[in-house]
């Protein structure tokens, strides 16, 4: 993205990493952490007066797995956590609360529940604390994902009808596809 964190594209005036977090906020959500790494005082500031918790990630260069290890290191002593991308555009309260929800009524033996649309993972995942911890404490090389594929008896999908769960930032021209599919213009904030 030229060297710009994605978490601060607008949509409506909002960075897309406040959204995110009142999104989850909003949707049932107690401790919200957002993990810091690139531009860390940037993407503070953006979600400045809202009632969470931020971490920074001395190791963001490592890649995404190191972020979500630094967020679940923050959560350790929950009995579940919900991770959420910070560059998901189309993602809102309803979405997290049909999540926890579900989560909530798992069948015995679920320790992840992960929202599914067609053939694609989405986020918010949400993971029991002992699996939470597991993933911060072994090395799966993508994270969440590894895990999920060695533990695929205790993972629960979330079937959906729509792409809310799964459409996130990751290229340049994903801004225009998105604005072209979703109706979502995505903006760059205004230089200071």
């Amino acid at each position: 993205m030229g060297g710009r964190p994605k978490a601060l594209l607008e949509h409506g005036g909002v960075p897309l990493v406040r959204r995110v977090a009142q999104s989850m906020l909003e949707g049932g959500l107690r401790d919200v952490v957002v993990v810091l790494g690139h531009c860390a005082g940037q993407v503070a500031a953006a979600v400045a007066g809202l009632p969470i918790r931020t971490v920074v990630n001395a190791d963001y260069v490592a890649g995404r797995t190191s972020s979500l290890r630094c967020g679940l290191a923050a959560q350790s002593h929950c009995p579940a956590v919900a991770i959420a991308l910070a560059d998901m555009p189309l993602l809102g309260a309803d979405d997290v609360r049909a999540v926890l929800h579900a989560y909530a009524r798992r069948t015995t033996g679920t320790r992840a529940l992960v929202p599914r649309y067609g053939d694609e993972r989405g986020h918010p995942v949400v993971l029991a604390g002992d699996a939470a911890r597991e993933i911060q404490e072994h090395q799966y090389a993508c994270g969440a994902r590894d895990w999920l594929d060695a533990h695929p008896d205790e993972v629960q999908w979330l079937d959906v009808d729509h792409a809310r769960h799964i459409v996130d930032v990751d290229a340049p021209e994903d801004i225009e596809r998105i604005a072209g599919r979703y109706g979502v213009e995505l903006r760059w904030p205004d230089p200071a």
